[in-house]
């Protein structure tokens, strides 16, 4: 395999926006690691169809991240791969309502775990690799950091957390490894359709300035350009939203 790529790891990447940035990453000339936890298909399918357009350049990691005891092992694992770790994309999440009145402690361990407490940890772990490399992490957090949406309390302190984490990583890996935050918009919607009605959509749509929903695609392409064309740039939230946050 080659050492002269740079080399990705993003965290739950088998399907939807972290497949996206998988691909374009791959489409620069980075080798990638995709991470899951429950998606082996996607992500084998994933990794077949790079593995086509350009050999031995995309490997398949599998973790359930809440429940490692190791972050370093787990970051070692990686890079064994392809012998070095350039890139850590923070794109993992969960998100799920959580109504004050209701919250549960098993919620907060879920969506404060997934979003805020794995970014830390795998950074920390993957520190002095970075360093060594003048590496670059990315943590994908939520264009409503500043604005939560109500009934989602505990994903919302997450997120917000994760964007204040990404202002600390950068203070405290500078100026060997730069640190900065995408913030998707209304890119993809979840899953939960019971709480994404038809109307609902409508009207979020209708609070961006250009009007329509953004695609996995204006993500990804923001992580390339931070990873790859922005070497001045570290510290920084930059908001996909299609101007809504506006």
């Amino acid at each position: 395999m080659s050492k002269k790529n740079k080399v990705a790891l993003v965290t739950g990447s088998s399907k939807r926006i972290g497949a996206a940035i998988i691909r374009n990453l791959h489409q620069n000339q980075v080798d990638v690691i995709i991470h899951h936890n429950n998606s082996k298909k996607d992500a084998a399918k994933l990794e077949k169809e790079l593995n086509q357009m350009r050999a031995n350049s995309a490997s398949i990691i599998d973790a359930d991240l809440l429940k490692i005891n190791n972050f370093e092992s787990f970051i070692n694992k990686a890079i064994k791969i392809y012998g070095k770790l350039d890139f850590l994309i923070h794109n993992a999440s969960t998100y799920f309502p959580t109504p004050l009145g209701s919250i549960k402690e098993s919620q907060w361990h879920d969506l404060v775990g997934v979003n805020l407490k794995i970014p830390l940890f795998l950074s920390q772990a993957a520190a002095k690799e970075l360093k060594k490399n003048h590496g670059s992490i990315i943590n994908i957090s939520d264009a409503n950091y500043e604005n939560p949406k109500e009934g989602y309390c505990v994903y919302s302190l997450a997120k917000a957390g994760l964007v204040s984490l990404t202002k600390s990583l950068a203070q405290e890996m500078a100026p060997k490894v730069r640190v900065n935050s995408v913030a998707p918009g209304p890119i993809i919607w979840p899953d939960a359709k019971k709480d994404f009605t038809a109307s609902y959509k409508t009207k979020v749509i209708s609070q961006t300035l250009l009007k329509k929903i953004g695609d996995p695609e204006d993500i990804a392409k923001a992580v390339v350009y931070l990873l790859l064309h922005a070497p001045y740039v570290t510290g920084q939230v930059l908001t996909v939203d299609g101007g809504r946050s506006v």
